[in-house]
């Protein structure tokens, strides 16, 4: 059976060196504890210790036995239950949260971390926990002080879950075509009615009660979006005393039978006249779902990073094992008839886009999170306005690069096991199809491009960008990485294309549509390149201090430059030849 180890020592690089988080987190006085190297440390021990020891060993037997389903309950297969359990205890659930409600208040860029260790040891147990504090972040931001206080104690104790109710059969994207409606009582509650369908963990039996934030229409809203509300709606009602009372009309139709992340309870949701409570304001509840929606978009993609991570481990351990002919140069590299597969120019190929594309995510996504908390903590005003505008930027970027890579990365890694990744008992293949769904929910990849070209780069006046090309290029202009060239250049096809396409969309209305999603992978691999740059820079200044560790960082950054980057060259030449194609064939003619 595969193992996971969590990636400490590039963990800690990223942390600590890249990102000098300590002392960043020391001139935030908003954070609820200030936490240092020492402390940080530890809390990523004991994740990779949990993660590693409890929940990984629970990934290839919750494939096969998966959620069953019986008179309306799920039941999570077996070892979830007591797992759940001692992960709850750990406080893990509300890692992040809000500490006068009890969370732990850690800073993003330590639990982003703590997510890829846990979507790399098991996808399915991740969500669970991660879709309970979306919720709980989504609460503490919109709701009044009656429902926080009621709620999100027990939530961040994990003895609650969340789960984030949108879809419907009919209405996925489109969420302005919803049906669901709430009718309001007189003691201030609202009945709940209509179906939900793809619900994360909205039946389980992790928890004595689930509660489901819900997206309804009340009878005077407005048409299309900005009618929308959104609802707490308790699958267990809550008394005076926050005890539990009586079970609302909330119910589980049936659940999904799925290609990938068979351990994660995804629930059909009938809400007849069930009692909701109205979070936020009327009319305003998509902007308040979406506060839980940015934060799992960036949880999905780190989906993408985690599994990734758990493929290379397992096809380098694999490569470094198995041994097939011998080396081109005709160099014997064992005392046997072959040598390992990793002398073979193709594997070295595999892994080498495996590692180089997972340390440069792992890297882009602290960076995200670094503007997550510059925006919630710092004390200057000027700081959390720019890197608001960064974190609306790359949200999409995350969300998108990192799962389309994930599973090119799956893939990779599955093919470096030759037949052997095709059998279930290596797990690889788990792999492949577990990190095949994160590409598609929390808004489809090509949602996440439509959003970036269309809204973040060309929506408004371009500033979110123009910030993020002057930080490169002020890298760009100082590195001494050595790098300095290739990323000013690649630098310059970003911004010289985003403002072809400015131009182009006057007059071609399917340019954005018919060129995002290649803008996004040119979007992504630039910011990997001024995120290489940098850490090539750190791994020549500290070299001789590790020369295994620094000098595995110089050859991968090596690498993702000559044979990764290059293919904006690639993506810049479809976008450039236009969208006339994709219209030349009538749609009979598909």
């Amino acid at each position: 059976m595969p193992e996971f180890n969590a990636p400490l020592r590039d963990m800690r690089f990223v942390l600590n060196e890249l990102f000098q988080a300590p002392a960043l987190w020391a001139d935030m006085p908003g954070l609820a504890q200030q936490i240092d190297a020492e402390t940080a440390d530890a809390i990523l021990q004991e994740a990779a210790s949990i993660t590693s020891g409890l929940i990984a060993p629970l990934n290839r037997s919750g494939d096969e036995e998966g959620v069953s389903f019986s008179d309306g309950k799920a039941a999570t297969p077996a070892g979830f239950l007591d797992a759940y359990a001692t992960y709850s205890r750990g406080g893990w659930v509300g890692l992040s949260g809000n500490p006068e409600y009890g969370g732990l208040g850690a800073p993003k860029m330590l639990s982003v971390l703590f997510e890829e260790m846990l979507y790399a040891a098991n996808s399915s147990f991740a969500l669970y926990s991660v879709l309970s504090s979306g919720a709980c972040l989504a609460l503490d931001t919109h709701a009044d002080e009656a429902l926080k206080s009621r709620y999100l104690p027990a939530m961040y104790e994990g003895r609650w879950a969340g789960s984030m109710c949108l879809t419907e059969a009919h209405a996925g994207t489109d969420l302005g075509l919803i049906r669901s409606r709430a009718e309001p009582c007189t003691d201030g509650s609202y009945r709940i009615s209509g179906s939900k369908i793809f619900i994360t963990g909205g039946e389980q039996d992790l928890t004595e009660n689930i509660i489901h934030l819900v997206l309804a229409k009340l009878p005077d809203a407005a048409p299309g979006a900005k009618g929308i509300s959104l609802f707490l709606v308790p699958k267990v009602l809550v008394n005076e005393d926050g005890s539990l009372g009586s079970r609302n009309t909330v119910s589980c139709g049936s659940i999904e039978h799925k290609m990938g992340i068979k351990a994660s309870a995804t629930c059909v949701m009938n809400f007849d006249g069930a009692t909701g409570w109205l979070i936020g304001e009327p009319g305003k509840g998509l902007a308040a779902m979406f506060t839980m929606m940015n934060y799992e978009r960036l949880s999905i993609g780190i989906q993408g990073l985690g599994c990734a991570e758990a493929s290379y481990q397992n096809a380098r351990k694999y490569a470094q094992e198995r041994l097939q002919s011998r080396s081109a140069d005709k160099t014997a590299v064992s005392a046997g008839i072959a040598d390992p597969i990793i002398v073979h120019g193709d594997v070295r190929r595999m892994l080498l886009t495996i590692k180089a594309m997972t340390e440069g995510g792992r890297a882009f996504a602290c960076y995200v999170a670094q503007q997550l908390d510059l925006s919630k903590y710092s004390p200057d005003p000027h700081a959390r306005s720019r890197a608001s505008l960064l974190v609306a930027l790359l949200t999409p970027v995350a969300k998108a690069f990192f799962t389309d890579n994930g599973l090119e990365s799956c893939v990779l890694g599955q093919q470096v096991f030759g037949g052997h990744g095709y059998i279930r008992e290596w797990g690889q293949e788990q792999l492949v199809r577990d990190v095949r769904i994160a590409q598609i929910y929390e808004g489809t990849n090509g949602i996440q491009a439509l959003d970036l070209l269309g809204r973040k780069v060309l929506g408004g006046s371009g500033e979110a960008l123009q910030l993020f090309a002057d930080e490169i290029r002020e890298h760009a202009q100082h590195t001494r990485s050595g790098y300095a060239t290739p990323l000013q250049s690649a630098l310059d096809r970003l911004v010289d294309l985003s403002q072809w396409l400015r131009e182009q969309a006057a007059s071609h209305p399917h340019i954005i549509s018919g060129s995002c999603v290649e803008y996004l992978h040119l979007f992504g691999f630039v910011s990997y390149a001024y995120l290489w740059s940098r850490m090539a820079e750190l791994a020549d200044r500290y070299y001789d201090t590790d020369t295994q560790f620094y000098g595995a960082k110089r050859a991968t950054a090596e690498f993702f430059f000559a044979r990764l980057l290059p293919r904006i060259e690639s993506l810049e030449a479809c976008i450039r030849n236009g969208t006339n194609s994709l219209y030349a064939l009538t749609a009979e003619q598909f």
